[in-house]
């Protein structure tokens, strides 16, 4: 609700900008697509950046009606709707909106999980790929040597996560720095798949949602209930020596 709000600020925002800036003489040349004087291009860049700022909820929007909106404003004409009437409609349609996003947000859900599920059967009949008990599927591609880490270990990792579809959403290697933290603090598909490996080694992770980010997803890329592939190369292990108190 909270975002759906925001964008309806914006948009109000720049309509209240757009409207002070908007010169009557000016309509007829920047409408026909000539921008010579500053009003009209100020004018003009307001009004692509109302029109990006509208483009998530464009469904919603009538043009016409905000045009005529813009132009009481300007034209000094009382609003067709008062103060009250904007403001139900506005909670309306926000309600509407945040109705939709949810629903949306359940029907990826559900495809993700189903796509999932279907993805994991197949990939584990392959050969050199192994399921542990939790669901997680791990391929070894290149072995190391030492000792493994526990979860309560401090790890040093070099990795590149992708969706099922290929798409790259995080890459330790394009940063071109490696990644140290507590083995215990990452998403269990991590701290399971880890503690397999030895130091040198390079593994390849398939984690099923529930052992990742599951319903909630993580940031833009990661939807909800997303299966996930990392690759994963374990560069140093950080004992924990310390006495335990």
């Amino acid at each position: 609700m909270h975002s759906t709000f925001r964008l309806l600020a914006v948009a109000a925002c720049a309509s209240l900008l757009f409207a002070c800036a908007k010169k009557a003489d000016d309509t007829t040349a920047a409408s026909a697509g000539e921008l010579t004087t500053d009003a009209q291009k100020f004018g003009y860049s307001i009004g692509v950046d109302l029109g990006n700022s509208l483009k998530p909820v464009k469904q919603h929007v009538d043009v016409a009606a905000l045009e005529a909106g813009l132009n009481d404003v300007t034209n000094g004409v009382t609003p067709k709707l008062d103060d009250a009437a904007r403001e139900e409609i506005k909670n309306t349609v926000s309600k509407k909106m945040q109705e939709e996003q949810v629903k949306a947000r359940e029907e990826q859900a559900t495809t993700a999980k189903d796509e999932g599920a279907k993805f994991l059967a197949e990939n584990g009949k392959k050969e050199g790929v192994k399921t542990t008990a939790s669901g997680l599927q791990y391929e070894v591609l290149t072995e190391g040597k030492g000792d493994s880490p526990t979860a309560a270990d401090k790890v040093t990792v070099h990795y590149k996560g992708t969706l099922l579809n290929g798409e790259e959403f995080d890459s330790s290697y394009s940063r071109g720095q490696p990644v140290t933290f507590p083995l215990a603090n990452v998403i269990p598909g991590w701290t399971e798949g880890v503690q397999l490996m030895k130091p040198g080694a390079k593994y390849k992770f398939y984690i099923p949602s529930d052992l990742a980010y599951g319903e909630r997803g993580a940031g833009v890329k990661i939807g909800p209930n997303q299966t996930l592939i990392f690759e994963v190369e374990l560069l140093e292990v950080a004992k924990d020596d310390a006495p335990k108190q």
